[in-house]
């Protein structure tokens, strides 16, 4: 790695070109996956994270490099267990085991918040597995109470948007019937411990399947005509947006009308292969960007306008291992020498950076970090793939793209 390059790089990041949103984009997060041989070292990450204006980081797992890295900095963190952990954690001595070593260890420097157990379970149709999901929740959460850390960590899951059986209109939202007699306790679980619900969102997909038919626009949060859900006489003016509460109609469906929905990945790739129509670095500039500027106004949805937007940027960095097309190696805000793969446009209140500090080069990574014992998540390398993150074109995209072929074309 040219030292040199990343060092003025990453001093650099406060002159982006563009429009420039100071201060405003505080409540972005990102996702900092690390399926890459070739990524900076966890300290030279933490300027880079801020220089977007991030203040939260998602962890695929708990790498004690990274909770290390950013203690004393303020940022909040998602850590993952990971999908291949979730039978050994149905035990609370084991999952207390976990917790003590993964994050009582690093509070209260480093700003743990939440515990993601497991990612996209539902949708892996592997009922062993889903079966552990509940179990493996309600031991860490036992184990959390029994630290004395259950008011200040909370516990979760992250969920594909292929959980939903109906999107359109987005009052009609609904989850799989397959899958409600799961859910449902989990949303009991959600409730009764006042943990989010956390979904992947990718609109991306939903062009990439039908370019010809769905609006660029549309799912860019570019200026277009946007739709008129029929039921509620909401308009909406993008499909994130339509997506998030056709979520929220599902949840209410079932009882749980006041739970709150956070986006745990959502992102835009900046490079794909023949076949993947709008992965260039435009468009990726575009979604990302666009993103942080509705953030940035205090908005919600058109069906929660008071409720405030969480959502994880997918992702910090291009991760040159994940298998998979193209796309699935190309959805970072950065290379790897920390140079941005594109324009934000953005600044953060954290736009000064010392032009003596000394960053190092690449952390050495192998195909999974390097991490504590148990802390490590097989399951991002797969629920990351194309296959699994093509979910979201199953069910909930067929009947949007009915409704949006009408109106947009």
């Amino acid at each position: 790695m040219d030292l040199c390059r990343f060092h003025y790089c990453l001093s650099r990041l406060i002159f982006i070109s563009g429009i420039v949103f100071p201060v405003m984009v505080a409540s972005i997060g990102v996702n900092y996956g690390q399926i890459a041989n070739n990524l900076p070292l966890p300290e030279n990450v933490v300027p880079l994270v801020k220089s977007i204006g991030a203040t939260k980081v998602k962890l695929y797992d708990a790498d004690p490099r990274v909770l290390q890295a950013f203690a004393n900095t303020g940022v909040e963190f998602i850590v993952g267990l990971g999908n291949d952990l979730l039978s050994k954690m149905k035990d609370v001595d084991k999952a207390q085991t976990w917790v003590k070593t993964n994050v009582q260890a690093y509070l209260p420097a480093t700003k743990i918040t939440s515990i993601f157990v497991g990612n996209e379970v539902l949708t892996f149709n592997d009922t062993t597995l889903t079966g552990c999901l509940l179990p493996a929740m309600q031991s860490v959460h036992t184990a959390l109470v029994n630290l004395g850390l259950d008011k200040q960590v909370s516990v979760t899951t992250a969920h594909s948007l292929a959980i939903l059986e109906t999107s359109y209109p987005p009052s009609s939202g609904a989850f799989r019937r397959d899958l409600t007699s799961c859910i449902t306790p989990i949303l009991n679980f959600h409730s009764k411990t006042g943990s989010p619900f956390l979904i992947n969102a990718y609109p991306y997909f939903a062009y990439k399947a039908s370019p010809k038919q769905v609006s660029l626009d549309f799912v860019l949060f570019q200026q277009n005509q946007g739709i008129i859900d029929p039921s509620t006489n909401l308009h909406y003016d993008n499909m994130l947006f339509a997506q998030i509460d056709a979520v929220y109609a599902a949840l209410a469906a079932l009882g749980y009308k006041k739970l709150p929905v956070h986006i745990s990945e959502t992102g835009w790739p900046s490079k794909g292969d023949e076949d993947e129509a709008g992965a260039t670095p435009d468009n990726a500039k575009k979604y990302n960007g666009n993103l942080m500027k509705l953030m940035s106004q205090k908005k919600g949805t058109p069906m929660k306008p008071d409720s405030d937007l969480n959502i994880y940027v997918f992702a910090m960095f291009n991760e040159n291992m994940k298998p998979g097309p193209t796309s699935e190696r190309n959805y970072g805000l950065f290379k790897p020498d920390g140079t941005p793969v594109y324009s934000l446009g953005i600044a953060s209140s954290n736009s000064t950076f010392s032009n003596t500090t000394s960053f190092g080069g690449s952390s050495g990574s192998s195909d999974t970090p390097t991490s504590s014992q148990g802390s490590s998540s097989t399951g991002y390398l797969t629920i990351s793939s194309a296959t699994t993150k093509g979910y979201p074109l199953v069910g909930p995209v067929s009947f949007f793209f009915m409704f949006m072929i009408k109106l947009l074309l």
